[in-house]
């Protein structure tokens, strides 16, 4: 969607702030012991109590209120009865829609003890993240931002995951502009918009190129013994720096 309004703002501002606090209760709660499936159960609560409904299952009738991959599931990973131990690396995709907008973000964490591989792969990412944020402004080439991603992940000799890509949203979880890859596509012409309201997410991995859907029809894999992170945020495009609609509180 872009921006026409001050409700649309805010709007989109405020759910971002929901999904925002959601994804940082969870990363902050991960702990050995715990299933994937009570890791989700605090991001329903917290959706409940916030007046927000899960994204994916909104749209998609997905079997979870956020999605929850772990060590070799690279995205989608279906909340259930998987223990999560020490030494995994733990990756949580919150979703969510109120009052007819959306927003969409996404972080990782390592169960301590930390291996300097995870570690690598994570500061990484969040530099993609940071990198490819900047080249978000009105009448950027779309494919700059790939470029940015790109560029980190092989200063860090990581592979960039090509099938997942960002997005545009707002109304719905997922809207054009389509495709918002992370490596660097000379044919892609698209120029971001003003007002527009996209998602960034790099996906960069210690092995893998590309992910396929296991039995379950949801979760991503690709080399088993892979390992990968992902770092998302909702912004809005501006003729300068974008809005990050969905900072950490206590960044904001």
């Amino acid at each position: 969607m872009t921006i026409e309004n001050q409700q649309d703002l805010d709007g989109i501002l405020a759910i971002g702030r929901i999904v925002a606090e959601i994804r940082d209760a969870m990363l902050a709660a991960v702990e050995p012991g715990m299933t994937t499936l009570e890791l989700d159960a605090i991001g329903g609560q917290m959706l409940a109590r916030l007046g927000a409904t899960s994204a994916p299952i909104k749209c998609y009738d997905f079997p979870g209120f956020t999605c929850i991959s772990v060590n070799e599931e690279a995205a989608h990973g279906v909340p259930g009865e998987r223990v999560i131990a020490a030494g995994d690396i733990v990756n949580v995709d919150v979703s969510a829609e109120r009052d007819g907008y959306f927003a969409d973000t996404g972080g990782t964490t390592v169960v301590a003890p930390v291996a300097d591989e995870q570690a690598m792969l994570c500061r990484a990412t969040e530099l993609a993240l940071e990198r490819a944020l900047a080249e978000v402004r009105t009448n950027a080439p779309i494919n700059r931002i790939g470029k940015a991603i790109e560029a980190v992940a092989k200063k860090h000799r990581l592979k960039i995951i090509k099938n997942l890509a960002g997005h545009g949203l707002g109304r719905s979880l997922h809207e054009e502009p389509e495709g918002i890859l992370g490596f660097y596509d000379r044919s892609d012409r698209r120029r971001l918009e003003y007002g527009q309201v996209i998602a960034v997410e790099p996906f960069l991995s210690t092995r893998s190129t590309f992910v396929s859907e296991t039995g379950d029809g949801w979760t991503l894999v690709g080399d088993p013994a892979s390992r990968s992170a992902q770092f998302e945020h909702t912004v809005i495009v501006t003729d300068g720096a974008p809005i990050i609609a969905t900072l950490s509180q206590h960044a904001a």
